[in-house]
């Protein structure tokens, strides 16, 4: 069975965007570079929560290289308008817009053959893959920053999750990158 991974980056207290989505205190560097370019490697199906997806659109990214693109949205409006932002040559690359329970959807998706699966972004897609017990491990790149507000990394779920530590690394710019396994 593939392993699905939760990837974000976030500040100490705790924030991955700010209250409006913004993300211009995130360092990019070369060492975060070289890190997710290894791991990008290892996956070949990405999922995206709509409003991540929307941050994205907003800043001229319509995709990430690479992968699969899984978009989740179930409005049907905003889906078509997502669709019609997305050049010609990134739908052959691989953007697929997904209106099913991300659950089921994501249960379907483990059980093919193929590479690992990464989650960016999406704190409730996050949440309900952590509900079904879906989500195998957590990669975080803790920046040094406090926000003080904004979107929270985690969204209150119903039950507590047990996780092991895997690994850790300071980075050059100063984040640190902790790896954890959930325990199932």
């Amino acid at each position: 069975m593939r392993k699905v991974t939760l990837g974000l980056a976030n500040s100490l207290d705790n924030y991955i965007a700010r209250k409006d989505g913004g993300v211009d205190w995130l360092h990019w560097s070369r060492d975060v570079a070289e890190l997710s370019a290894k791991f990008m490697k290892t996956v070949d199906a990405l999922l995206i929560g709509r409003k991540t997806y929307e941050v994205m659109i907003a800043s001229g990214q319509s995709a990430f290289p690479g992968p699969k693109n899984y978009i989740f949205s179930r409005s049907k409006k905003l889906r078509s308008q997502f669709a019609r932002k997305i050049p010609t040559d990134r739908k052959a690359a691989g953007v697929e817009f997904i209106s099913e329970d991300a659950a089921a959807f994501v249960t379907k998706l483990k059980q093919q053959k193929g590479k690992g699966i990464v989650v960016f972004g999406g704190g409730k897609l996050a949440r309900s893959l952590f509900e079904a017990d879906l989500i195998d491990e957590i990669v975080l790149n803790v920046q040094p920053v406090l926000l003080g507000t904004g979107i929270p990394l985690f969204h209150a779920m119903k039950d507590q999750i047990n996780l092991k530590l895997l690994r850790f690394q300071r980075l050059n710019s100063g984040s640190i990158v902790l790896t954890y396994s959930v325990i199932h």
